[in-house]
Protein backbone atom coordinates (compact mmCIF):
# COMPACT_ATOMS: atom_id res chain seq x y z
CA UNK A 1 0.00 0.00 0.00
CA UNK A 2 3.03 2.48 0.53
CA UNK A 3 3.78 2.11 -2.45
CA UNK A 4 0.95 2.73 -4.25
CA UNK A 5 0.77 5.68 -2.46
CA UNK A 6 4.00 6.98 -3.32
CA UNK A 7 2.76 6.58 -7.17
CA UNK A 8 -0.19 8.50 -6.94
CA UNK A 9 1.75 11.27 -4.72
CA UNK A 10 4.30 11.33 -7.75
CA UNK A 11 1.22 11.20 -10.22
CA UNK A 12 -0.55 14.12 -8.90
CA UNK A 13 2.97 16.44 -8.87
CA UNK A 14 3.33 15.41 -12.64
CA UNK A 15 -0.43 16.95 -13.22
CA UNK A 16 0.41 19.73 -11.62
CA UNK A 17 3.93 20.23 -13.15
CA UNK A 18 2.07 19.63 -16.69
CA UNK A 19 3.89 16.90 -18.26
CA UNK A 20 6.91 18.89 -18.93
CA UNK A 21 9.32 16.38 -18.29
CA UNK A 22 13.37 16.65 -18.94
CA UNK A 23 16.65 14.74 -18.83
CA UNK A 24 19.24 14.48 -15.54
CA UNK A 25 21.99 12.66 -14.41
CA UNK A 26 21.30 8.77 -12.74
CA UNK A 27 21.26 10.65 -9.47
CA UNK A 28 18.50 12.69 -9.86
CA UNK A 29 14.95 12.11 -9.96
CA UNK A 30 13.30 12.58 -13.31
CA UNK A 31 9.19 13.74 -13.11
CA UNK A 32 8.00 11.68 -15.75
CA UNK A 33 5.02 12.88 -18.06
CA UNK A 34 1.30 11.63 -17.80
CA UNK A 35 1.78 9.51 -21.13
CA UNK A 36 4.79 8.33 -19.64
CA UNK A 37 3.17 7.13 -16.87
CA UNK A 38 0.31 5.84 -18.44
CA UNK A 39 2.65 3.79 -20.78
CA UNK A 40 4.61 2.56 -17.66
CA UNK A 41 1.94 1.16 -15.41
CA UNK A 42 1.22 -2.77 -14.28
CA UNK A 43 -2.34 -3.67 -13.23
CA UNK A 44 -2.38 -2.37 -9.29
CA UNK A 45 -0.64 0.99 -10.36
CA UNK A 46 -4.13 1.51 -12.75
CA UNK A 47 -6.72 0.11 -10.89
CA UNK A 48 -5.29 2.83 -7.68
CA UNK A 49 -4.44 5.63 -9.94
CA UNK A 50 -8.51 5.05 -11.16
CA UNK A 51 -9.87 5.18 -7.99
CA UNK A 52 -8.19 8.28 -7.00
CA UNK A 53 -8.86 10.14 -9.92
CA UNK A 54 -12.32 8.97 -10.60
CA UNK A 55 -13.74 12.00 -9.00
CA UNK A 56 -12.24 14.08 -11.73
CA UNK A 57 -13.31 11.97 -14.71
CA UNK A 58 -16.48 12.63 -16.20
CA UNK A 59 -18.00 10.05 -17.85
CA UNK A 60 -21.18 9.95 -20.35
CA UNK A 61 -22.81 7.98 -18.43
CA UNK A 62 -23.23 6.35 -14.80
CA UNK A 63 -22.31 2.90 -15.90
CA UNK A 64 -20.65 3.60 -19.49
CA UNK A 65 -17.35 2.04 -19.37
CA UNK A 66 -14.04 3.83 -20.31
CA UNK A 67 -13.00 3.60 -23.75
CA UNK A 68 -10.70 0.92 -24.90
CA UNK A 69 -8.20 2.99 -26.07
CA UNK A 70 -7.70 4.27 -22.66
CA UNK A 71 -7.85 0.93 -20.89
CA UNK A 72 -5.21 -0.26 -23.54
CA UNK A 73 -3.11 2.31 -23.19
CA UNK A 74 -3.12 2.06 -19.22
CA UNK A 75 -2.13 -1.18 -19.60
CA UNK A 76 0.64 -1.24 -22.25
CA UNK A 77 4.14 -0.87 -21.01
CA UNK A 78 6.80 -2.75 -19.12
CA UNK A 79 7.39 -3.10 -15.30
CA UNK A 80 7.24 -0.98 -12.72
CA UNK A 81 10.25 -0.92 -10.08
CA UNK A 82 7.82 -1.98 -7.37
CA UNK A 83 6.20 -4.53 -9.71
CA UNK A 84 9.85 -6.16 -10.26
CA UNK A 85 10.13 -5.92 -6.24
CA UNK A 86 7.45 -7.99 -5.80
CA UNK A 87 8.04 -10.44 -8.44
CA UNK A 88 11.51 -10.61 -6.19
CA UNK A 89 9.77 -11.15 -3.19
CA UNK A 90 7.28 -13.63 -4.59
CA UNK A 91 10.51 -15.43 -5.74
CA UNK A 92 12.01 -15.96 -2.51
CA UNK A 93 10.31 -18.67 -0.78
CA UNK A 94 10.67 -20.67 -3.96
CA UNK A 95 14.45 -20.45 -3.85
CA UNK A 96 14.83 -21.00 -0.57
CA UNK A 97 13.08 -24.45 -1.33
CA UNK A 98 15.24 -25.06 -4.06
CA UNK A 99 18.77 -24.30 -1.68
CA UNK A 100 17.12 -26.46 0.78
CA UNK A 101 16.14 -29.05 -1.55
CA UNK A 102 19.82 -29.30 -2.48
CA UNK A 103 20.96 -29.54 1.05
CA UNK A 104 18.31 -32.35 1.43
CA UNK A 105 19.73 -34.39 -1.35
CA UNK A 106 23.44 -33.97 -0.19
CA UNK A 107 22.52 -35.00 3.23
CA UNK A 108 20.54 -38.07 1.67
CA UNK A 109 23.37 -39.33 -0.51
CA UNK A 110 25.76 -38.89 2.75
CA UNK A 111 23.03 -40.97 4.67
CA UNK A 112 23.26 -43.38 1.97
CA UNK A 113 26.93 -44.10 1.66
CA UNK A 114 27.79 -44.24 5.51
CA UNK A 115 24.55 -46.78 5.93
CA UNK A 116 26.36 -49.13 3.30
CA UNK A 117 29.41 -48.68 5.06
CA UNK A 118 28.05 -49.92 7.93
CA UNK A 119 25.76 -52.85 6.60
CA UNK A 120 28.58 -54.28 4.45
CA UNK A 121 27.06 -53.74 1.18
CA UNK A 122 24.15 -56.08 2.60
CA UNK A 123 21.06 -54.31 2.03
CA UNK A 124 19.03 -57.45 3.89
CA UNK A 125 20.97 -56.11 6.89
CA UNK A 126 21.63 -59.89 8.19
CA UNK A 127 25.21 -59.08 9.32
CA UNK A 128 26.52 -61.12 5.90
CA UNK A 129 28.15 -57.90 4.16
CA UNK A 130 31.52 -57.63 3.95
CA UNK A 131 33.88 -55.72 6.54
CA UNK A 132 34.26 -51.82 6.56
CA UNK A 133 37.37 -52.28 4.92
CA UNK A 134 36.37 -53.93 2.24
CA UNK A 135 33.20 -51.50 2.05
CA UNK A 136 35.30 -48.39 1.71
CA UNK A 137 38.00 -49.95 -0.99
CA UNK A 138 34.51 -50.79 -2.90
CA UNK A 139 32.85 -47.92 -2.36
CA UNK A 140 36.45 -45.70 -3.61
CA UNK A 141 36.71 -48.40 -6.57
CA UNK A 142 33.10 -47.65 -7.72
CA UNK A 143 33.18 -43.73 -7.45
CA UNK A 144 36.39 -43.86 -9.88
CA UNK A 145 34.52 -45.71 -11.97
CA UNK A 146 31.03 -44.03 -11.95
CA UNK A 147 32.78 -40.55 -12.49
CA UNK A 148 36.66 -41.25 -14.90
CA UNK A 149 34.97 -44.82 -16.36
CA UNK A 150 33.89 -42.84 -19.60
CA UNK A 151 36.35 -40.96 -20.10
CA UNK A 152 38.10 -41.74 -22.85
CA UNK A 153 39.84 -38.58 -24.06
CA UNK A 154 41.96 -35.46 -23.12
CA UNK A 155 39.32 -32.65 -22.19
CA UNK A 156 38.43 -31.13 -18.95
CA UNK A 157 36.22 -33.07 -16.52
CA UNK A 158 32.36 -31.75 -16.28
CA UNK A 159 32.22 -29.84 -13.95
CA UNK A 160 29.02 -32.14 -12.29
CA UNK A 161 31.87 -34.99 -12.22
CA UNK A 162 34.46 -33.34 -10.67
CA UNK A 163 32.67 -31.73 -7.80
CA UNK A 164 30.91 -35.06 -6.96
CA UNK A 165 34.98 -36.93 -7.00
CA UNK A 166 35.96 -34.47 -4.41
CA UNK A 167 32.67 -34.03 -2.38
CA UNK A 168 32.60 -37.63 -1.92
CA UNK A 169 36.38 -38.56 -1.83
CA UNK A 170 36.70 -36.17 0.83
CA UNK A 171 33.98 -37.57 2.83
CA UNK A 172 35.38 -41.30 2.90
CA UNK A 173 38.90 -40.01 3.26
CA UNK A 174 37.46 -38.52 6.78
CA UNK A 175 37.94 -41.54 7.97
CA UNK A 176 41.60 -41.28 8.17
CA UNK A 177 41.01 -38.57 10.48
CA UNK A 178 40.17 -40.49 12.92
CA UNK A 179 43.07 -43.63 12.55
CA UNK A 180 45.51 -42.25 15.53
CA UNK A 181 48.24 -44.19 17.14
CA UNK A 182 49.78 -43.31 20.64
CA UNK A 183 53.27 -42.66 21.72
CA UNK A 184 54.38 -41.65 25.10
CA UNK A 185 54.67 -37.78 25.75
CA UNK A 186 54.43 -35.17 28.68
CA UNK A 187 52.28 -32.83 30.16
CA UNK A 188 52.43 -30.32 32.47
CA UNK A 189 50.09 -30.01 35.06
CA UNK A 190 48.76 -26.68 36.86
CA UNK A 191 50.97 -26.95 39.72
CA UNK A 192 54.09 -27.57 37.53
CA UNK A 193 54.50 -31.27 38.07
CA UNK A 194 55.57 -33.30 34.48
CA UNK A 195 53.49 -36.25 33.75
CA UNK A 196 53.59 -38.74 31.02
CA UNK A 197 50.85 -39.27 29.35
CA UNK A 198 49.65 -41.57 25.58
CA UNK A 199 49.02 -38.67 23.25
CA UNK A 200 47.74 -39.54 20.08
CA UNK A 201 48.51 -38.56 16.51
CA UNK A 202 47.53 -39.12 13.00
CA UNK A 203 48.99 -43.06 11.74
CA UNK A 204 52.52 -42.62 10.48
CA UNK A 205 51.54 -44.46 7.20
CA UNK A 206 48.10 -42.73 6.54
CA UNK A 207 50.85 -38.71 7.91
CA UNK A 208 52.90 -40.22 4.87
CA UNK A 209 50.98 -41.30 1.81
CA UNK A 210 47.74 -39.40 2.28
CA UNK A 211 48.79 -36.08 1.63
CA UNK A 212 51.08 -36.97 -1.40
CA UNK A 213 47.85 -39.20 -3.06
CA UNK A 214 45.49 -36.00 -2.53
CA UNK A 215 48.56 -33.77 -4.13
CA UNK A 216 48.64 -36.37 -7.19
CA UNK A 217 45.17 -36.44 -7.43
CA UNK A 218 45.10 -32.46 -7.97
CA UNK A 219 47.36 -32.46 -10.53
CA UNK A 220 45.92 -35.58 -12.65
CA UNK A 221 42.63 -33.11 -12.31
CA UNK A 222 44.64 -30.12 -13.57
CA UNK A 223 46.76 -31.96 -16.37
CA UNK A 224 42.78 -32.56 -18.05
CA UNK A 225 41.90 -29.19 -17.21
CA UNK A 226 44.44 -27.95 -19.22
CA UNK A 227 43.30 -29.04 -22.41
CA UNK A 228 40.60 -26.64 -22.68
CA UNK A 229 41.52 -25.70 -25.72
CA UNK A 230 43.34 -28.07 -27.82
CA UNK A 231 44.95 -28.17 -31.56
CA UNK A 232 43.73 -31.72 -31.68
CA UNK A 233 40.07 -33.27 -31.46
CA UNK A 234 38.24 -36.96 -31.50
CA UNK A 235 36.21 -38.54 -33.71
CA UNK A 236 34.25 -41.40 -32.72
CA UNK A 237 35.97 -45.21 -33.50
CA UNK A 238 36.32 -45.70 -37.48
CA UNK A 239 34.95 -42.76 -38.54
CA UNK A 240 36.34 -39.38 -39.15
CA UNK A 241 34.83 -35.65 -37.98
CA UNK A 242 34.04 -34.02 -40.90
CA UNK A 243 33.47 -30.62 -39.09
CA UNK A 244 37.27 -30.32 -38.11
CA UNK A 245 39.81 -28.34 -39.93
CA UNK A 246 41.01 -31.53 -41.90
CA UNK A 247 37.33 -32.13 -43.55
CA UNK A 248 39.45 -31.09 -46.93
CA UNK A 249 41.44 -34.13 -46.75
CA UNK A 250 40.12 -37.02 -48.86
CA UNK A 251 41.71 -39.74 -46.54
CA UNK A 252 39.03 -42.30 -46.33
CA UNK A 253 37.44 -43.40 -42.72
CA UNK A 254 38.71 -47.21 -43.00
CA UNK A 255 42.15 -45.81 -43.73
CA UNK A 256 42.28 -42.65 -41.37
CA UNK A 257 41.40 -45.56 -38.70
CA UNK A 258 44.24 -47.97 -39.68
CA UNK A 259 46.83 -45.12 -39.67
CA UNK A 260 45.60 -43.24 -36.77
CA UNK A 261 44.28 -45.71 -33.66
CA UNK A 262 47.77 -46.97 -31.97
CA UNK A 263 46.17 -49.53 -30.25
CA UNK A 264 43.66 -51.97 -32.91
CA UNK A 265 42.98 -53.94 -29.64
CA UNK A 266 40.78 -51.10 -28.46
CA UNK A 267 38.90 -50.03 -31.28
CA UNK A 268 35.83 -48.90 -29.72
CA UNK A 269 38.30 -45.84 -28.24
CA UNK A 270 37.71 -42.54 -30.32
CA UNK A 271 40.37 -41.62 -32.70
CA UNK A 272 42.54 -38.49 -32.04
CA UNK A 273 42.66 -36.89 -35.37
CA UNK A 274 45.02 -33.52 -35.78
CA UNK A 275 45.68 -30.77 -38.41
CA UNK A 276 46.57 -31.80 -41.76
CA UNK A 277 50.33 -30.64 -41.02
CA UNK A 278 50.56 -31.96 -37.44
CA UNK A 279 50.49 -30.06 -34.51
CA UNK A 280 52.31 -27.15 -33.78
CA UNK A 281 55.62 -27.57 -32.01
CA UNK A 282 54.62 -25.50 -29.07
CA UNK A 283 51.72 -28.07 -28.71
CA UNK A 284 53.89 -31.07 -29.02
CA UNK A 285 56.59 -29.61 -26.45
CA UNK A 286 53.53 -29.04 -24.21
CA UNK A 287 52.16 -32.70 -24.67
CA UNK A 288 55.58 -33.80 -23.48
CA UNK A 289 55.86 -32.46 -21.09
CA UNK A 290 52.21 -33.37 -19.28
CA UNK A 291 52.93 -37.28 -20.52
CA UNK A 292 56.37 -36.94 -18.28
CA UNK A 293 54.53 -35.65 -15.36
CA UNK A 294 51.55 -37.81 -15.72
CA UNK A 295 54.39 -40.61 -15.94
CA UNK A 296 55.94 -39.45 -12.66
CA UNK A 297 52.56 -39.40 -11.27
CA UNK A 298 51.87 -43.12 -12.23
CA UNK A 299 55.12 -44.04 -10.86
CA UNK A 300 55.05 -42.38 -7.58
CA UNK A 301 50.86 -43.72 -7.10
CA UNK A 302 52.41 -47.38 -8.54
CA UNK A 303 54.95 -46.76 -5.21
CA UNK A 304 52.66 -46.10 -3.06
CA UNK A 305 50.00 -48.91 -3.95
CA UNK A 306 53.26 -51.54 -3.87
CA UNK A 307 54.68 -50.50 -0.51
CA UNK A 308 50.61 -50.49 0.83
CA UNK A 309 50.10 -54.09 -0.14
CA UNK A 310 53.64 -55.11 0.86
CA UNK A 311 52.20 -53.84 4.65
CA UNK A 312 48.91 -56.28 4.03
CA UNK A 313 49.18 -59.59 6.04
CA UNK A 314 49.01 -62.34 3.47
CA UNK A 315 46.04 -64.06 3.52
CA UNK A 316 46.11 -68.18 4.92
CA UNK A 317 43.80 -69.19 2.16
CA UNK A 318 46.70 -68.03 -0.06
CA UNK A 319 48.95 -69.87 1.59
CA UNK A 320 47.24 -73.08 1.63
CA UNK A 321 46.91 -73.32 -1.74
CA UNK A 322 50.65 -72.72 -2.52
CA UNK A 323 52.33 -75.18 -4.51
CA UNK A 324 55.19 -77.87 -2.83
CA UNK A 325 58.16 -76.62 -4.81
CA UNK A 326 58.65 -72.97 -6.30
CA UNK A 327 60.35 -75.29 -9.55
CA UNK A 328 56.73 -76.28 -9.94
CA UNK A 329 55.18 -73.51 -10.14
CA UNK A 330 57.40 -71.48 -12.39
CA UNK A 331 59.10 -74.60 -14.46
CA UNK A 332 62.14 -75.76 -15.13
CA UNK A 333 63.44 -73.27 -17.62
CA UNK A 334 62.87 -70.45 -15.31
CA UNK A 335 64.11 -72.29 -12.35
CA UNK A 336 67.32 -73.20 -14.22
CA UNK A 337 68.14 -69.56 -15.40
CA UNK A 338 67.60 -68.07 -11.44
CA UNK A 339 69.70 -70.60 -9.86
CA UNK A 340 72.58 -71.25 -12.43
CA UNK A 341 73.60 -67.58 -13.61
CA UNK A 342 75.97 -65.69 -11.25
CA UNK A 343 74.47 -62.54 -11.82
CA UNK A 344 70.73 -62.63 -12.90
CA UNK A 345 69.34 -60.28 -15.04
CA UNK A 346 65.66 -60.08 -14.73
CA UNK A 347 65.40 -58.10 -18.31
CA UNK A 348 67.26 -60.88 -19.98
CA UNK A 349 65.13 -63.25 -18.55
CA UNK A 350 61.52 -61.64 -19.75
CA UNK A 351 63.71 -61.21 -23.12
CA UNK A 352 63.71 -65.18 -23.79
CA UNK A 353 60.77 -65.61 -22.21
CA UNK A 354 59.23 -63.45 -25.32
CA UNK A 355 55.68 -62.49 -23.94
CA UNK A 356 53.63 -60.94 -26.20
CA UNK A 357 49.88 -60.10 -24.27
CA UNK A 358 49.43 -58.93 -21.07
CA UNK A 359 47.37 -62.21 -20.08
CA UNK A 360 50.65 -64.21 -20.36
CA UNK A 361 52.47 -61.68 -18.64
CA UNK A 362 49.73 -61.57 -15.40
CA UNK A 363 49.73 -65.69 -15.65
CA UNK A 364 54.05 -65.42 -15.23
CA UNK A 365 53.39 -63.04 -12.29
CA UNK A 366 50.97 -65.43 -10.28
CA UNK A 367 53.44 -68.27 -10.81
CA UNK A 368 56.09 -66.21 -9.88
CA UNK A 369 54.48 -64.87 -6.65
CA UNK A 370 53.55 -67.85 -5.47
CA UNK A 371 57.56 -69.41 -6.19
CA UNK A 372 58.23 -66.37 -4.24
CA UNK A 373 56.13 -67.32 -0.82
CA UNK A 374 57.19 -70.64 -1.09
CA UNK A 375 60.81 -70.21 -1.16
CA UNK A 376 59.94 -67.34 1.92
CA UNK A 377 58.20 -70.51 4.12
CA UNK A 378 60.88 -72.48 3.64
CA UNK A 379 64.00 -69.78 4.34
CA UNK A 380 61.53 -68.82 7.38
CA UNK A 381 61.40 -72.33 8.04
CA UNK A 382 64.71 -73.32 8.14
CA UNK A 383 65.95 -70.36 10.34
CA UNK A 384 63.28 -70.50 13.01
CA UNK A 385 61.68 -67.56 11.89
CA UNK A 386 58.14 -66.47 11.05
CA UNK A 387 58.54 -63.09 9.63
CA UNK A 388 60.52 -62.55 6.04
CA UNK A 389 62.10 -59.56 7.46
CA UNK A 390 63.65 -61.30 10.08
CA UNK A 391 64.66 -63.89 7.67
CA UNK A 392 65.97 -60.62 5.81
CA UNK A 393 68.12 -59.00 8.83
CA UNK A 394 69.61 -62.40 9.94
CA UNK A 395 71.11 -63.58 6.32
CA UNK A 396 72.13 -60.11 5.55
CA UNK A 397 74.74 -60.00 2.78
CA UNK A 398 75.29 -63.23 2.77
CA UNK A 399 71.85 -64.14 0.84
CA UNK A 400 73.82 -66.63 -1.88
CA UNK A 401 74.31 -68.59 1.13
CA UNK A 402 70.80 -69.97 1.57
CA UNK A 403 69.46 -71.20 -2.00
CA UNK A 404 65.87 -70.35 -0.34
CA UNK A 405 66.85 -66.98 0.20
CA UNK A 406 68.16 -66.28 -2.96
CA UNK A 407 65.76 -67.66 -5.14
CA UNK A 408 63.51 -65.82 -2.98
CA UNK A 409 65.24 -62.24 -3.46
CA UNK A 410 65.74 -63.23 -7.64
CA UNK A 411 62.29 -63.75 -7.74
CA UNK A 412 60.85 -60.29 -6.15
CA UNK A 413 62.74 -58.70 -8.29
CA UNK A 414 61.85 -60.71 -11.70
CA UNK A 415 58.59 -59.99 -10.32
CA UNK A 416 59.20 -56.07 -9.93
CA UNK A 417 60.69 -56.09 -13.64
CA UNK A 418 57.55 -57.87 -14.98
CA UNK A 419 55.41 -55.20 -13.20
CA UNK A 420 57.40 -52.53 -14.79
CA UNK A 421 57.67 -53.79 -18.54
CA UNK A 422 53.78 -53.92 -18.23
CA UNK A 423 52.26 -50.76 -16.34
CA UNK A 424 48.90 -51.89 -17.19
CA UNK A 425 49.15 -55.39 -15.53
CA UNK A 426 45.81 -56.44 -13.86
CA UNK A 427 46.05 -57.31 -9.93
CA UNK A 428 47.81 -60.93 -9.43
CA UNK A 429 46.02 -63.44 -7.68
CA UNK A 430 47.88 -62.03 -3.98
CA UNK A 431 47.08 -58.57 -4.56
CA UNK A 432 42.94 -59.87 -4.72
CA UNK A 433 43.16 -62.04 -1.92
CA UNK A 434 44.78 -59.31 0.15
CA UNK A 435 42.17 -56.06 -0.56
CA UNK A 436 39.68 -59.13 -0.14
CA UNK A 437 40.63 -60.05 3.30
CA UNK A 438 42.67 -57.10 4.68
CA UNK A 439 40.41 -55.64 8.06
CA UNK A 440 42.75 -52.69 8.23
CA UNK A 441 40.41 -49.71 7.27
CA UNK A 442 43.31 -47.23 6.36
CA UNK A 443 45.73 -49.37 4.41
CA UNK A 444 42.56 -50.21 2.72
CA UNK A 445 42.06 -46.33 2.09
CA UNK A 446 45.67 -46.00 0.50
CA UNK A 447 45.19 -49.20 -1.56
CA UNK A 448 42.27 -48.40 -3.03
CA UNK A 449 43.31 -44.44 -3.39
CA UNK A 450 46.47 -44.91 -5.08
CA UNK A 451 45.39 -48.19 -7.24
CA UNK A 452 42.52 -45.88 -8.98
CA UNK A 453 45.01 -42.58 -9.10
CA UNK A 454 47.69 -45.60 -10.87
CA UNK A 455 45.02 -45.95 -13.21
CA UNK A 456 44.25 -42.19 -14.08
CA UNK A 457 47.50 -41.34 -14.39
CA UNK A 458 48.00 -44.56 -16.96
CA UNK A 459 45.10 -43.87 -19.20
CA UNK A 460 46.57 -40.01 -19.37
CA UNK A 461 49.63 -40.94 -20.51
CA UNK A 462 47.83 -43.59 -23.00
CA UNK A 463 45.83 -40.95 -24.50
CA UNK A 464 48.61 -38.40 -24.88
CA UNK A 465 50.66 -41.75 -26.68
CA UNK A 466 48.08 -41.78 -28.81
CA UNK A 467 47.63 -37.70 -30.07
CA UNK A 468 51.45 -37.75 -30.37
CA UNK A 469 51.23 -41.05 -32.44
CA UNK A 470 48.61 -39.23 -34.71
CA UNK A 471 50.70 -36.50 -35.09
CA UNK A 472 53.59 -38.21 -35.56
CA UNK A 473 51.93 -40.56 -38.41
CA UNK A 474 50.46 -37.19 -40.09
CA UNK A 475 53.69 -35.35 -40.45
CA UNK A 476 55.55 -38.47 -42.45
CA UNK A 477 52.63 -38.29 -44.75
Amino acid sequence: MESSSSASVSDESSEANGGGGGCSSPSTTTTPSMDAVNLSRTFSDVSSFSEEQSSSVDHSGPFDPPSVATTVSKLIGRRSPASAALSRLSMKPRADVLDRRSTDDELELVKERFSKLLLGEDMSGSGKGVCTAVAISNAITNLYATVFGSCHKLEPLPEGKKTMWRREMDCLLSVCDYIVEFFPSSQTLPDGTKVEVMATRPRSDIYINLPALEKLDAMLIEILDSFQKAEFWYADAGTRSFGSVTSSSTMSSSSFRRSMHRNEDKWWLPVPCVPDEGISGKARKDLQKKRDCASQIHKAAVAINTGVLGDMEVPDSFMAVLPKSGKASVGDSVYRAMLGAEKFSPDYLLDCLDMSSEHEALAMADRVEAAMYVWRRKASASHGRSRWSAVKELVGDDEDQDKNVMLAGRAESLLLCLKHRFPGLSQTTLDTSKIQFNKDIGQAILESYSRVLESLAFNIVSWIDDVLFADKTVRKQ
